[in-house]
């Protein structure tokens, strides 16, 4: 089905058979040298649709061609301008649109085809659907009716016919489409009284035929939809479109827990708010709708968290540590670098759910059955692999197998140059694709192709400083800094690893040393990450990062929402964003990037833990509970495959203090503290779960020591909530004053 598909045919507007044949034969021969115009795909009320093939870029597209009698009231020059703005629109959630003009006396424009079906079809045969999906559909959708917004695009046409569903994502169709047709019908439809829109999806002020609207109509009409896809009906129905605008101008709507109780009041709340008559008293942007639809992982209608792991998806993989068959023993770091960097590049795919490393590397060593990994992993499929390197020969052997049966999908050895290792890293993650018969979008084609470096010896020296990085211990996160550095001698212009410099000295602040240089090396070596690829997300995930920690919010902000928009699986974009949100007070934003954060990596324990205190800060008391119990059960899982974790154990700690479970609590404390006793990040947060169990003395002992070793955030022992009880005592005040 088109990507760009049309809505339903509208009355009147019939044509015949030869009439058909007659667009489409001239439509041809005008677009000859361009575009090769197969068969017609779609027809509604402004365009019909053709499947066709982009003769210059070797791509499957959508021409929509305006009916005669819009274009002929349009006129070229005002079609093209108007469409123009919407041309410069780029967004994970928006079908962009590739071309448009004048051929053959008709009026078109170009959008990708896109396999999938519309929102509109899935309704029909659904009627109602879950709340998980509903809701992700509405975020994704405000999100692109954001960005669109901040640059002066209002839709003007958000209805179910224009929401495509493709791999699991929304995307938004016809941006700029409506706004066109309306400002050439401004002088003949809307004299008649008609506005230009759908009328059961329409704002009360478009309905009243108001030409300047702006992004609150939009935000109108995006409640409707989440209306419709929640209760199985438009929240205003009739038998003629006078009918349908009169109720939406006169009645109130139904609240949609009389209509179906398992809804959340929080979302019941947001639905209602949209719908409002008056724009005033509606979100004013749609980022705000899109934040006040974030549930907490796993909540249902009365606010209880119910489970905390999906089901195994049919389009979801572990990739586990290749086996090192070199015969050195040190090439260990190269063997695990092979497979981060398939993991990595299978993370760019929006259709495929990846495992983390850490999760999947907990197998490391072990000899466990493939369906058993998979069946804690929550996965349908495993890569398993080996790695011999000898000189510069490599020998990498690799299968993907299925959990359900042991199948192999596929399995492929390789044997090459060294030279050759991105080449074959490249060729296993394009045939995992195929054999999970995922189709890939044009740029998450070129993401998975890019290489990195030209330099093989750079690549190395990048491995091994991601083998240090992963261990989070202060030495670890110093060899990779050097690590890191070696490769940009090597390679200059090596961006991911000017990226891990700036990471390294983001978390030595951080974490153990607050000095200014580490702060100033972040700030510059994130600069340079991304000035040299503009389009590496990690690049500008660290630059956001590195931006925070010198409090200049605004500018992170637009990294984070950069990397976001070039990887929206990255995980580092999300949860550092959220971090960061929450640093500034915006608790309804931190909820929203750290519950996406959850959902991208539903196994990493941080950010399930941390939605607890925005949440907190909201006054949301018993989600803020729930969103606790729900994370020390992520931090339990993690903790069976990963027994020796410090700081999965502290924040486990300190999440069990704050449910009650304090003697536990200070148990795994103690073990966080055994494993790494001289650690300043260590020191702060097991001091952090003393003070919440009131064991004063034993919190400022700590304190000091972590002071001792190098930390020194004073805000955080300002703020932190955690050390509440400990702001009367002389002593934790003379700590504050010695930083």
């Amino acid at each position: 089905m088109c990507g760009a598909r049309c809505g339903r045919r509208a009355p009147g507007r019939t044509l015949s058979f030869h009439a058909m044949s007659g667009v489409l034969d001239r439509l041809r021969a005008a677009l000859v040298e361009r575009y090769d115009i197969e068969r017609e795909i779609g027809r509604g009320g402004m365009a019909t649709v053709y499947v066709a093939q982009d003769l210059k870029h070797h791509r499957s597209v959508a021409v929509k061609v305006l009916h005669p009698h819009l274009a002929a009231n349009l006129g070229p020059e005002r079609f093209l301008r108007e469409i123009q703005i919407a041309a410069s629109l780029q967004h994970p959630h928006i079908l962009p649109l590739y071309d448009s003009g004048q051929a053959g006396g008709l009026l078109y424009y170009v959008m990708p085809y896109v396999e999938g079906e519309s929102l509109r079809r899935r309704l029909e045969r659904e009627k109602q659907l879950p709340l998980d999906d509903a809701l992700e559909v509405a975020r994704a959708v405000a999100a692109a009716l954001d960005y669109a917004h901040r640059h002066h695009v209002v839709h003007r046409d958000i209805k179910p016919e224009n929401v495509m569903l493709h791999e699991g994502e929304a995307m938004v169709t016809d941006f700029g489409i409506a706004k066109a047709v309306s400002a050439a019908a401004a002088d003949t439809l809307t004299q008649t009284g008609t506005a230009m829109g759908t009328p059961m999806y329409m704002s009360p002020e478009q309905a009243a035929g108001e030409a300047e609207l702006d992004g609150r109509s939009d935000v109108y009409s995006l409640g409707c939809m989440l209306y419709e896809m929640l209760a199985g009906k438009p929240p205003f129905t009739g038998p003629t479109a006078q009918v349908i605008m009169a109720r939406s101008f006169t009645e109130a709507v139904a609240p949609l827990r009389t209509l179906r109780d398992t809804i959340p009041e929080a979302v019941e709340r947001a639905a209602l708010k949209a719908l409002a008559k008056v724009p005033a008293d509606r979100f004013s942007t749609a980022a705000q709708f899109a934040q006040a639809l974030v549930v907490p992982v796993g909540a249902t209608a009365a606010g209880v968290t119910t489970a905390g792991h999906p089901a195994a998806s049919a389009k979801s993989i572990a990739v586990l540590p290749f086996v090192n068959m070199s015969a050195e023993a040190e090439n260990e770091y190269f063997t695990d670098g092979i497979a981060e960097e398939i993991i990595n590049a299978l993370t760019k795919i929006r259709a495929l759910r990846v495992v983390a490393r850490t999760s999947s590397f907990a197998f490391k060593g072990k000899n466990e059955d493939i369906g058993e990994i998979g069946k804690r992993l929550k996965v349908a499929t495993v890569l398993e692999g080996s790695v011999r390197k000898a000189g510069k020969r490599l020998r990498i052997m690799a299968q993907l197998i299925n959990v359900e049966d042991g199948f192999h999908l596929w399995s492929e050895r390789y044997d090459r140059e060294l030279e050759d290792v991105f080449a074959i890293q490249d060729e296993i993650a394009q045939n995992i694709v195929r054999a999970l018969r995922v189709v890939l979008s044009d740029e998450e084609k070129r993401a998975i192709e890019k290489v990195p470096t030209a330099d093989v010896q750079a690549y190395d020296y990048y491995l091994r400083g991601r083998q240090f990085f992963h261990q989070f211990r202060h030495t670890g996160i110093q060899y990779a800094r050097r690590m890191f550095e070696r490769a940009i001698e090597i390679d200059p212009r090596y961006a991911l690893a000017h990226a891990g410099v700036a990471d390294c000295c983001s978390f030595l602040y951080m974490y153990w040393d607050a000095s200014k240089a580490n702060l100033e090396q972040a700030d510059a070596a994130s600069r340079k990450a991304f000035e040299l690829d503009p389009e590496l997300a990690e690049a500008h995930a660290a630059r956001g990062l590195a931006v925070s920690l010198s409090k200049r919010y605004d500018e992170a902000q637009r990294e984070f929402e950069t990397a976001i928009r070039l990887n929206p699986n990255l995980f580092e974009a999300l949860y550092f964003y959220g971090r960061t949100c929450f640093q500034q007070g915006k608790l309804v934003e931190a909820v929203q990037h750290f519950v996406q954060a959850s959902r991208v990596r539903p196994e990493d324990y941080q950010s399930a833990l941390l939605i607890s205190l925005p949440l907190k800060g909201l006054g949301r008391q018993a989600e803020a509970q729930a969103a606790l119990r729900h994370g020390l059960q992520v931090v339990e899982r993690h903790l069976e495959l990963n027994p020796d974790d410090a700081r999965a154990l502290y924040m486990g700690a300190i999440a069990m203090i704050q449910l009650g479970q304090g003697e536990r609590g200070l148990e795994w404390a103690s073990r966080a503290l055994a494993m790494d006793p001289e650690d300043s990040g260590v020191l702060y947060n097991v001091a952090c779960a003393y003070a919440l169990q009131g064991e004063t003395e034993q919190a400022i002992g700590v304190l000091e020591k972590a002071i001792q070793n190098g930390f020194g955030h004073k805000e955080w022992l300002e703020h932190d909530s955690d050390l509440t009880s400990l702001r009367g005592e002389p002593r934790f005040q003379a700590l504050i004053a010695r930083l």
